[in-house]
């Protein structure tokens, strides 16, 4: 049986020992990892971007020793973009101005890391796997699991081809085939919605707290000659959030007049009016920032939700037939504001786990919590839900959990992001401060344009919205419809019609972020995948 119920079509199978399910690092990385140990083992990766890394997006600041234990020889024909880290810097922004800290925590210091593209790097890593033989396929989405008379789950089916808004069958139509493997490896990154769906099918969050995210938005930047340091690393506090709203921003220089910098605001956010594009766009705008961009030009940009729960959020990471790694399982240290490393470190202790075990996900769960990669979590749990009681108190609890090692005999609590918004007019609007915007992009969909992002129109859409009366009849009025401001690519709009307001989906515009299926106030938007090779088309983010 499958997770959908559907009419009888033909489909071609499939078979693997392993299917894994996306091409990021963590997918890539188990692959490499379980062709070294056992080469006979036949196993697959299926990734939904029309090639890999198309819809990679990261920082990415990354600490190498996953990597060096993956691949001893990778520094010396390295990804195309990977600068050595060379020094760091954090600031507290004001609107006019900005002072440097004394002194850079020590989960924020980059001696010995890389600056790198995610992007560039997944399509560094692929043609390494596929020379071990492993087969990996763009383009294939996976719409759904697959699953026996158990329960247990035997692989995966490839979202249809040519399937019209309405349902009906284009004169394309190619119906997805079926995957089947002995075990299936979830590596999707943040919010995968295979892997939602199991979290709830097989209660994997029973004994965690819920899952948190942010929204990072990035751009890469072409800037004029000498303005550039490679290797130069900076993050900023402070405004255009306020000190209610967790948010800050990083900057990373790389080699050839080229600025890496975004925008990340954590998704716990209660200002139903607040608007994460616009803060990033008000950030690139401040005194000390726009001078080192004027005269630039935008190569791409993007935006993609980043895992943030930590250890007490970490739901079971095995079931039968499956287990989950990297960021689908929550790996992401916030205070690093990394995740690359742990994505690596987990998938390798994934591989090693199957290729002694027989296949047999039983007891993964346990060797991943016994792990490095748990004890790194461990020990910053509670920085991130301290930033839920302000800016001030969140800092003030990192250094005291920085000063104790993480020894505090409490463990905070995470609480979901889609509960946190104040009504409109609950509380007073905070000042928002913002200055006039210059540089571009001008809108929202501009900046979609940066992200390349396609689909075609006349399929049914990707995003799901379960009750479309709440939005008009209830969300108007108690929350004055947020997703038109959370969603970083003017996908959702109220439009006023003859009939009346309703809502309109722009699912073209999407680019696979997942901010709406996590910040929704009511849980009725689902975000499932569009047919295979849809969406955004990054480049070296």
């Amino acid at each position: 049986m499958t997770d959908a119920e559907h009419a009888p079509v033909e489909r071609d199978v499939m078979e693997y020992d392993v299917v894994t399910v996306g091409a990021g690092p963590a997918g890539l990385a188990f692959a490499i990892r379980l062709k070294q140990i056992n080469p006979k083992l036949s196993v697959c990766v299926i990734e939904k971007a029309s090639t890999v890394g198309a819809q990679i997006l990261s920082g990415a600041v990354i600490e190498p020793g996953p990597l060096d234990a993956l691949l001893p020889g990778w520094r010396d024909n390295p990804p195309p973009i990977c600068v050595p880290a060379r020094e760091d810097e954090l600031w507290y922004f004001s609107r006019n101005g900005g002072r440097k800290f004394p002194i850079v925590p020590p989960g924020m210091r980059n001696h010995g890391n890389y600056i790198v593209s995610l992007g560039a790097m997944c399509a560094w890593l692929a043609p390494q796997a596929e020379a071990l033989g492993v087969e990996i396929y763009p383009g294939f989405a996976a719409a759904e699991t697959l699953h026996d008379a158990d329960g247990k789950v035997i692989g995966v089916r490839i979202g249809d081809m040519g399937v019209a808004r309405d349902g009906t069958h284009k004169p394309g139509y190619t119906a997805g085939i079926d995957i089947h493997a002995r075990v299936t490896v979830l590596a999707e990154g943040a919010r995968g919605h295979l892997t939602k769906r199991l979290v709830k099918r097989f209660a994997l969050d029973a004994g965690s707290d819920p899952q948190a995210y942010s929204i990072g938005i990035k751009e890469l930047w072409q800037v004029p000659e000498g303005r550039v340091s490679p290797g130069k690393i900076v993050h900023t506090l402070g405004w255009p959030a306020d000190n209610k709203t967790y948010g800050g921003s990083f900057l990373y220089h790389l080699d050839n007049n080229q600025v890496a910098l975004g925008y990340v605001s954590g998704l716990d956010y209660a200002d139903p009016h607040y608007k994460p594009w616009e803060a990033f766009q008000q950030w690139k705008n401040h005194p000390l920032i726009k001078p080192l961009l004027e005269g630039g030009s935008i190569l791409s940009a993007g935006a993609r939700a980043i895992v943030t729960g930590g250890w007490q959020s970490l739901p079971k990471v095995e079931m039968p037939g499956a287990l989950l790694i990297g960021d689908t399982a929550g790996l992401l240290n916030v205070p690093k504001i990394k995740g690359t490393h742990q994505a690596i470190r987990s998938a390798m202790l994934a591989a090693e786990h199957l290729a002694a075990n027989a296949l047999d996900p039983a007891g993964f769960d346990a060797k991943l919590r016994a792990s490095d990669a748990m004890a790194e979590l461990r020990q910053v749990r509670n920085v991130k839900p301290g930033f839920k009681k302000g800016l001030w108190f969140g800092l003030l609890n990192g250094a005291w959990e920085t000063a104790v090692g993480g020894r505090s005999p409490w463990t905070l609590k995470m609480t979901p992001d889609w509960s946190s918004l104040d009504k409109v007019g609950e509380h007073e609007q905070p000042r928002r401060d913002y200055v006039e915007r210059t540089l571009a992009p001008r809108d929202r969909l501009q900046g979609v344009y940066y992200a390349a992002t396609e689909h075609d129109e006349d399929q049914p859409a990707h995003l799901k919205v379960a009750d479309t009366n709440i939005c008009i009849e209830r969300c108007s009025v108690e929350y004055d419809n947020p997703c038109t401001r959370f969603c970083p690519a003017g996908v959702y709009e109220i439009v006023d019609a003859a009939e009346g307001r309703r809502l309109q989906i722009n699912a073209a515009n999407c680019v696979h972020c997942k901010t709406c299926d996590i910040k929704d106030p009511y849980e009725i938007i689902t975000w499932v995948t569009p047919e295979g090779g849809a969406g955004p088309n990054y480049q070296n983010l």
